[in-house]
């Protein structure tokens, strides 16, 4: 999907989970505006917070955005959920993550 799919998604429900994290993720990986990635990618963690790729997307664009602090409790709540087995997978994100937070001191 390009981001105006996911901008309608977003508009059509803004509290759906998909669309905030779809839209907040896509920004992130065409390299846009990182606040703008930020904003979509924490209400995707508030509205679903097992949803591991959520976190690490989140914490991708925090780190990116040179907010390190920001970051650690984000992917450390990533890595929680899905040690938990609260989260439907994301188990295979969490070695990205660590690694991530061991780059973050």
């Amino acid at each position: 999907m390009d981001l105006d799919a996911f901008r309608q998604m977003v508009a059509k429900n803004p509290k759906g989970f998909l669309g905030r994290y779809g839209l907040g993720n896509k920004i992130l990986q065409e390299g846009g505006n990182l606040e703008e990635a930020v904003e979509h990618l924490r209400v995707a963690v508030q509205l679903d917070p097992v949803h591991v790729a959520s976190h690490l997307a989140l914490g991708r664009a925090l780190i990116a955005l040179g907010r390190k602090e920001e970051a650690k409790p984000v992917l450390t709540a990533g890595i929680n959920a899905a040690s938990s087995g609260r989260s439907s997978g994301g188990v295979d994100l969490v070695p990205e993550m660590r690694a991530l937070l061991q780059t973050l001191g």
